[in-house]
Parts: structure tokens; sequence; C-alpha cells
């Protein structure tokens, strides 16, 4: 996605959260689109194509603002109601979570494409706890960290954070956080964001200077190379 594809995409994602139809676009001929969510994703983006990114933004703004209404006047019965959302029914605050989150991480998209850091506080913190929430299944599951191992990971920044987890039967948050664990994996958290998101690889990110691994060096790859949970 471009710069302009990711402002359509939250666009069109805020389009039908207002309530407008969502655009009956074919998506076919997009290799990456394979399944109907992904097809659900992409047609918003896909019937922006020919619509100018001055436009895009403008009614990106009159529908946040419109949006921004609607959440101020809803009460705690709203929030709590049960509905669908991407992370299977919830909640519709968690539901609102997801889009902070989702929201958060495009906008570290659109600064990296344009060189133009920062956005590590508004919605920061949130993304941070989300990701942090996928840590079970990439350690015990994925890394396939073996039973009574120990991971630590110190994520560092205007909102820090250390995630610690122990391996007994699967990957389970720690208490305490131990001394001297088996693998401890330090970088900041624009790092950890891109690694979590699948934006950067493992290489990429050891290669800029901005991870730090100590311990067992082969179970720290390849919890590396496993951290991307979020498309």
């Amino acid at each position: 996605w471009t710069v302009k594809d990711c402002l359509s995409h939250m666009a069109g994602t805020e389009s039908m959260l207002a309530g407008e139809p969502p655009p009956d676009v074919d998506v076919s001929h997009l290799d990456h689109v394979r399944n109907d969510f992904g097809a659900m994703v992409e047609r918003p983006v896909e019937a922006r194509r020919g619509i100018s990114g001055p436009e895009v933004l403008a009614e990106f703004e009159r529908l946040t603002a419109h949006r921004l209404d609607e959440l101020a006047r809803m009460d705690a019965s709203d929030w709590d109601r049960l509905g669908w959302s991407p992370v299977g029914e919830a909640p519709y605050r968690t539901f609102m979570e997801v889009r902070v989150f989702d929201c958060w991480m495009h906008e570290q998209d659109m600064r990296r494409a344009v060189g133009v850091p920062g956005g590590m506080h508004s919605g920061a913190a949130l993304s941070l706890g989300r990701l942090g929430k996928s840590l079970g299944v990439v350690v015990g599951k994925r890394a396939a960290a073996p039973e009574g191992s120990t991971v630590v990971i110190d994520v560092s920044g205007p909102h820090e954070a250390t995630f610690a987890l122990g391996v007994t039967d699967r990957a389970r948050p720690l208490g305490d956080v131990p001394a001297d664990p088996t693998v401890r994996i330090a970088t900041d958290l624009e790092t950890f964001a891109a690694l979590g998101g699948g934006r950067w690889s493992a290489a990429a990110a050891l290669d800029s200077g901005r991870v730090e691994l100590s311990g067992d060096l082969d179970l720290a790859r390849r919890i590396l190379d496993n951290l991307a949970t979020t498309p």
C-alpha cells in the first residue's frame, strides 16, 4: 500500500462504521487477496484509486469528526454491547481498541514512508499492550521455546514495557521478571511495532542495530522471526 492507500483503508473502515454501504468493486485481480476478509479490507482501497490524495484526506477528516461525535455520545451500555469485531465477537470497546491499534500502525506506516518519525504518544501505549498480548503464541507455539525456558522482552521509548514469559506446558506471563532469563531481547517501540506488524524482517531489524539479543541466540532469533502477528 501507498500512503494514500493506507488513508483510503482507514477512511473506508470509518465510512462503514458510520453506516455508509461498502463499495461494490471487484478485487479478484489482486493476487494478495486470498480470503473474504482480505477482500473486504481491499475494496475501500480499490474504490478510491481514482480519487486524489487531498480528496481522500478530506473524506477521512470528515468521517473521523463524525465518528468522534458519535463515540462521545455513547453510554456504558453502548460500549459494553457485544458484536462483530476483527478479533471475533467482543464488546464494542474492544472493537474500538482494535481501531486505535490499526490506525496507529498505519500512521506509523505513513510516517516511515515519508520520513517523518513520531506519533509515539497518541495510541502508542494501547498498541504496545495489544502487541504484548500476542507474545505467548509467538514464544510458545511459533518459536517453540522449550519447557522451562524464560523469555524477557524489554521495549524502550516514550512508552516502556517489559514482557516476561515462562514456558510451562505453554508460554505464560510471569509475575516477576527473571534476573537471568533464557533469552532477553531489547528494542525500541518503533522497531517492536514494525516487527509485530510484519513491516520489518528480523534481519532488517538486527542490521539496523536497534535490537539486542542475549542468552540462547538461536531461540532469540526464532522469536524475532515469528514476531509478526498483525497484518
